[in-house]
């Protein structure tokens, strides 16, 4: 059976039990840009990330942290690895922390810089979850 019938087969069933059939998202990442000695990506730890942490989102997406000894090193390609660096390439303006890119199946979604944009990166988030 071709993954198409499967994936028909999968749907047909899904409907006769009455579950609503619900497109799975693609991969989604989560990516936040800083530094320790960023005094907002320092506060943006204390304020805001154990409630990230402890959310239904956090647990449908892979967090990373993009950090540099400085922060202003922190669009270097050396702290990018390789499954990352296509990420890097996609950033318009390589400066500023903290920053959060939401990223699905490898492209930027949602890029924003600052601690008081966290909100609209949780908005772009919950959309992309459904």
């Amino acid at each position: 059976m071709n993954r198409r019938a499967l994936l028909f087969a999968g749907l047909a069933v899904a409907a006769a039990a009455g579950a609503p059939a619900r497109a799975v998202p693609a991969e989604i990442r989560v990516i936040l840009i800083g530094g320790p000695d960023c005094p907002p990506c320092v506060r943006w730890k204390r304020e805001y990330r154990a409630a990230w942490i402890a959310s239904p989102e956090f647990r449908q997406v892979i967090w990373e942290e993009v950090e540099a000894a400085r922060f202003r090193e922190a669009y270097q390609e050396r702290y990018w690895p390789g499954d990352l660096a296509p990420i890097l390439a996609q950033i318009p303006r390589k400066s500023g922390a903290p920053r959060f890119l939401v990223i699905q199946a490898g492209r930027i979604v949602s890029n924003h810089l600052g601690v008081s944009k966290w909100a609209s990166t949780l908005d772009d988030l919950r959309k992309l979850l459904g």
